[in-house]
């Protein structure tokens, strides 16, 4: 009689390098209590990529990822952060993180709501802009996080100009600007840029504008470029939001007497993923142009 062999065969592991864009959820706007006040705009969502743009916060390009085939990497979209109701005096939540692999963005910071401290914007991948003040204390811009993915929010200027008003949110590109901009009276800041992505021409990244309780001769500040949500006049209205998948910062809330409205809800973040070749399976419905795999939702992807 014959026997029989058995080969256990194991799969060929074979390492890749991917190029990659990772932007986390980004900050809500601030609320206040108080009449003819206005909160701060939020933080971007943390910028990490390794496009010829750079990661936010000024700092360079990102190496790209070495990642090894058959191996099931992990894909986190963080959400931005919930938008506040009416008449609290109440930071702005701060977006979460999102995750691709190794690689964590972190979320932006909410923005600051009246007087220090609960004034003062929350530290994030981007940092909130600075609630408004009393024209005797500062209210500061939340710092952009460690390691740095973007940048600090605005700051709530001590002077007649910063009275009432918020500053804007942090972005990827740019600081945050500080309320009473220009030396205008209780005019708000706007949020700071975002940046454009290499990888696919997006911008993304743009902080909150602040809001102000006054509106005479004044211009609602604007959400930074990259889907940061606007600030209010005194006259009312509804805060912008970030804009879905770019990690935009939410626009300040505002109490301004009959006039009310909650701060602007921050951006959800994005994941998107190159390298090179076709991926051999996915979770979590990734979109597909060439060999770039783009995430909205959490899920993950296997080489």
């Amino acid at each position: 009689g014959g026997y029989v062999s058995a080969y256990l065969v194991r799969p060929v592991t074979r390492q890749l390098v991917a190029q990659y864009l990772v932007v986390a959820g980004g900050g809500s706007g601030g609320q206040v209590e108080t009449s003819n006040f206005g909160g701060g705009g939020g933080g971007a969502g943390g910028y990490l990529t390794t496009g010829s743009e750079g990661c936010g916060g000024g700092q360079p390009s990102a190496s790209l990822l070495n990642i090894l085939t058959g191996v099931a990497l992990t894909v986190t979209v963080g959400a931005g952060g919930a938008s506040l109701s009416i008449n609290q005096k109440t930071t702005g939540n701060s977006g979460s993180n999102s995750v691709f692999s190794t690689v964590t963005a972190l979320g932006g910071g909410g923005g600051g709501s009246r007087y220090a401290p609960a004034g003062n914007g929350a530290a994030g991948g981007s940092g909130g802009g600075a609630g408004a003040n009393d024209a005797t204390t500062q209210t500061d811009g939340g710092a952009a996080s460690s390691p740095t993915q973007g940048f600090a929010g605005g700051n709530g200027v001590v002077s007649s100009a910063g009275e009432y008003a918020g500053a804007g949110g942090g972005g990827a590109g740019a600081v945050g600007q500080n309320s009473g901009n220009n030396g205008t009276p209780r005019s708000a800041g706007d949020g700071g840029n975002g940046l454009t992505s290499s990888i696919d021409s997006v911008t993304r990244g743009g902080g909150g504008g602040g809001t102000t309780g006054f509106s005479s001769g004044l211009t609602a500040a604007a959400g930074g470029s990259g889907g940061g949500g606007a600030g209010l006049l005194g006259t009312g209205g509804t805060a912008g939001s970030g804009t879905a998948n770019t990690g935009g910062g939410g626009g300040g809330g505002l109490n301004a007497g009959a006039q009310t409205s909650a701060s602007g809800a921050g951006g959800s973040g994005i994941v998107i993923i190159d390298a090179g070749q076709l991926a051999v399976s996915t979770t979590g419905s990734p979109t597909l142009s060439g060999t770039k795999y783009t995430f909205t939702g959490s899920g993950t992807i296997t080489f």
